[in-house]
This record gives structure tokens, sequence and C-alpha cells, in this order.
């Protein structure tokens, strides 16, 4: 039997699925495979064909009109146009690698580097997360002399041959790395009562001397502030302090993947680390960085990137060109013009006041959690046991589908709605969602 994965084959069509599709569809997924071979996966029991998308909102071939409640990709919303008019700029100009000298890579690096702490003071930059993370980790290794990574039980980190060994997210068809050691999730749902903090730290500690004990050294803790895969755990801001504490007593280095919660996400600080008052040793970004457009990042010490590059040259062909740097800078600009980290905060807590007084109407309802325009909800078969509800969950993503809100699921089991639209999302949006969930909690559960 095939292995299944988590995150690429949860929520995904399957062949079993193709009897329900109507022609048209049908002949576009068996185009697909035939072409793109078995790899790749599609949301939905029966896929969306999306041709437009603007702000937070995506439209079908048949003019059918969607709320997108789950793309960070498009972070400031589908098709924006200040990212478009610059692109468009730079492409009529130039468009080439990083061994020629040009101000866009340097503005652009001046600009984003005044978001970090100080401490942080370099740039490099690459075409995707996955790429950033594969060097982030080289620099671990260089810095620490060590190779042992940590990372949560169900964290993904992208899909080099370094990154996939490094992210249990991929499943069970993916190996992880000898020198992967996995800890657990700081679920605060499930661990009530614990001082979370605390309870990290000690788990850090554990796993630092099991790899220690294999006879592999530290190297250091890789994780997004915001346990995105691991179910949306923001926790109570300053919690990870104490295990990031941990990392750096044991040599260490930690590296923050803001590839999903920074950007203004979180809408409580520009960067998700910093809802925890800590200092990462690296940041490495992605996705949302340029709005669609394929470039990726890596922000560090000094002390800790010149480790590896005092002595490995690096060269990434298209990382940094001149117009992936006129989408980011423009990505950039809106966010801060725009005001969108206070958007998404104030946003934000609406969205969730508003989902949370689903859990007094709907038992099946587990926990509600989120900080900014990233939001989980959990869905339990019974809430004293918190007995995760996935069939449910994926259930209702469907029916969320066929009333036209997009989004997908997350977590260990299966069981998060992973509620994370563009930051484009309005308060007028909020009774789309709600109502939608609303009806289709009551549909296949009632009242």
């Amino acid at each position: 039997m095939a292995t299944r994965s988590t995150i690429m084959d949860t929520n995904s069509f399957r062949a079993e699925h193709a009897a329900q599709l109507d022609e048209q569809t049908r002949q576009l997924t068996d185009k697909r495979a035939h072409v793109l071979g078995e790899s790749y996966r599609l949301f939905y029991r029966k896929p969306v064909h999306l041709v437009k998308g603007q702000g937070q909102y995506l439209w079908d071939a048949n003019g059918d009109q969607y709320l997108d409640v789950y793309n960070n990709v498009a972070s400031i919303g589908h098709c924006h146009p200040a990212v478009i008019a610059a692109v468009h700029e730079q492409m009529q100009q130039l468009n080439t690698h990083t061994r020629y000298l040009h101000e866009k890579i340097l503005d652009y690096s001046e600009a984003i580097l005044s978001t970090t702490p100080d401490s942080i003071d370099r740039a490099m930059y690459m075409c995707t997360g996955s790429e950033a993370n594969d060097l982030a980790m080289r620099i671990a290794h260089s810095w620490s002399g060590g190779t042992g990574i940590i990372v949560t039980q169900e964290s993904y980190h992208g899909t080099s041959s370094l990154t996939s060994g490094a992210s249990p997210a991929l499943g069970s068809g993916q190996s992880l790395a000898e020198t992967t050691f996995l800890i657990p999730a700081p679920d605060q749902y499930r661990l009530a009562g614990e001082d979370l903090g605390l309870w990290f730290a000690r788990q850090m500690e554990l796993k630092i001397a099991e790899m220690e004990a294999k006879g592999i050294k530290f190297a250091g803790f890789m994780a997004d502030s915001i346990f995105s895969s691991d179910g949306v755990l923001p926790g109570q801001a300053g919690f990870l302090k104490p295990a990031i504490d941990v990392v750096h007593q044991h040599g260490g280095i930690f590296i923050a993947d803001e590839v999903q919660p920074g950007f203004a996400r979180t809408g409580e600080a520009f960067w998700g680390f910093a809802r925890h008052n800590i200092e990462p040793d690296v940041i490495t970004v992605g996705k949302p960085m340029g709005n669609g457009i394929p470039v990726s990042g890596l922000f560090a010490k000094s002390d800790v990137m010149a480790s590896f590059s005092d002595h490995i040259p690096y060269f990434n062909t298209f990382g940094g060109n001149p117009v992936s740097m006129a989408a980011a800078q423009a990505v950039l600009k809106v966010i801060q013009e725009e005001n969108l980290q206070e958007h998404s905060q104030t946003v934000g807590r609406q969205l969730l006041d508003e989902l949370k007084t689903l859990m007094d109407k709907h038992e099946c309802v587990g926990d509600v959690r989120g900080s900014g325009l990233f939001i989980g909800f959990e869905l339990v078969s019974d809430r004293d046991s918190k007995t995760a509800d996935k069939q449910l969950a994926l259930d209702v993503t469907e029916r969320l589908r066929e009333k036209r809100v997009l989004t997908s699921v997350a977590g260990p089991y299966g069981n998060v709605l992973k509620l994370r639209p563009p930051l484009a999302f309005q308060t007028k949006d909020i009774d789309w969602l709600v109502t939608a969930l609303d009806e289709s909690l009551t549909e296949l559960r009632g009242n």
C-alpha cells in the first residue's frame, strides 16, 4: 500500500474521487496525472479550477467567486497592483544575477534588516523557503561544529535533501535524517495546567541529552514560532524564551523559520518570533516575501553567518535578482504604508472572537486559538477527552469548498482547520467565513 503523508495527502484529491467529477474537470485531472506524474497533489475531492485572483478573493473557470482563507503566498492579496507595477517596471529594465552591482538588493536589505533585531545584520537571498532553510542548516553546522537539528514532531521546513530530512510533516514515506531529532509540539490545549514555557524547555533539555548520548553534537533548533504544521499553536506570548535559552546554553543556534508567521501576519509583531521577546540567530523567509514571486531570504547575526560565509562562497543564480527584489520591496512598502500589522491584529481579533461563538453552539469545536490572521480551529469528537475528529475536519473542509470558502487542515491528527487568509482579508469577510463554518457543522453534526 502506498504511504500517505500528513501535509500532502490530507485534504487531497485521489483517483477514487474521479467518478464524481464533471467531464471537463476529469479531463484536466487525467491530463495532469499523465503529464505531471504521481508526486503532485490537488486539494479537495472535487478540485477547484482557479483562473483569477484579486485581494482575498479567487474565481474559478465558471466565474464563481471564492473567499481565500488559506493562502499566505499572496500575503498582501492576490494580484496586488503595487507588486504588479514594481515587477513590470523592473522587467522592462533588467533581470540578472547577483554577481553584478545593483541597487535593488541593497535597498531591500537595508529596509528589511531595519525590521529585525539589531544583532541581525546580514542578508542572503534564494528563490524558495526550502533553499533558505537548507542554507540555515548548513550555517548551524558550521557555527556549532555539530550536525544535530531539533524540530517539532509535525513540522515542515522544505523539500531539499537537508530540509526534507528535517520535515516530519512529509510523512513516513520521507525518511528523516539520522541527525534530526523530534521534540513534542507545545500544544497548550492538550497541556492544560502546565507552564508551557518550562515544559517546552524541559523537552529541549531532554532531547539535546538524548542526541548527545548517541554521539551526535547539537547544532540547533529550527521552528516556526506559531507551529503551524503542528496545528497552529501560538501559545502565550513569551513562552518560547526558556527553550531558546536552553538552545544557546548548549552551543546551538535558533533558526526562526518565518515563512508562515512573519511579515505582520500574527499582528502582535512584524515577525512571529518577536511575540516571544527572543532574538534568533538566523531568520528564514520565503513565500509571503514576494507575494507570489519566487523569492526567499536568510537574515543572520554577522558572526553566525561568518562561520559559513568566511569559508564557503555561496551563489544562487536567481536569488536576489532585481525583479524579485522589486516585488519584495513593494510587499514591504505595502505592509508598512497600509498598516497591515495593525490590521492583522484588529481583524484577526474580531475573527477569533466570532469563531469562538461557534464553541457555544457546536460541541465538536474543541478549541479556537490564534494570533492575528493565523487561527487554528480544532474539531473533536469528545470535548472531555479532546479526541481529535479528523474525518469531521476533512468533511467540513469539503463543505466549505462547496460554500466557496477555501482552507485546509493541519496538526498531527489532521483535525485543525488552518485559517490563514491573505492580509487583505477584511471585517466584511468574517460573516461569510463564520456563517459557512456554522452551516457546515450544522449540516454534518447538527446543533
